[in-house]
């Protein structure tokens, strides 16, 4: 979504509201948190996350095209953490990278195992050094005529 969908979206939910007095609004609210954050400060919003600054310290780098060295500036970068509540409404059933998963669910009882099966033979030369052609050559995978071999 971009700043003017925003304001379209804010401005239909609100039709009492002017359009332009809603952009207004989100520009205003725009600026404040850009303010805010060349300050240094941290912006929290609950429920939907938060924006912090971290600094970035100078460093030595390489150019990888000519392998010189390049002195890097320290930075500013911008660290935003989402909210509890805008987590578990993008993740409803609880299922989030940072949560613990259910346990998988029991296997079936075991069944024997099933025998491999028996390797293809493969043809002592190719057609193009004078052998026989195999008969089944175009219809098996060069891994399948391969012995199977367990670790």
């Amino acid at each position: 979504m971009t700043k003017s969908q925003l304001i379209e979206t804010i401005a239909d939910r609100v039709p009492h509201v002017p359009r332009r007095a809603v952009e207004a609004i989100v520009n205003a609210v725009w600026d404040t948190m850009v303010d805010a954050l060349r300050e240094g400060q941290r912006i929290e919003i609950r429920g939907f996350g938060s924006f912090a600054v971290k600094r970035r310290r100078p460093r030595e780098a390489r150019n990888p095209k000519t392998g010189q060295k390049v002195s890097v500036p320290q930075r500013r970068s911008l660290s935003f953490t989402v909210g509890k509540e805008l987590r578990d409404r993008l993740n409803p059933l609880g299922l989030s990278p940072s949560r613990e998963r259910p346990a998988a669910e029991p296997l079936a009882e075991a069944s024997p195992p099933t025998p491999a099966p028996a390797p293809t033979p493969v043809a002592p030369a190719s057609p193009a050094l004078g052998g026989p052609p195999a008969p089944d050559a175009l219809s098996v995978p060069a891994m399948a005529a391969a012995p199977q071999t367990r670790w």
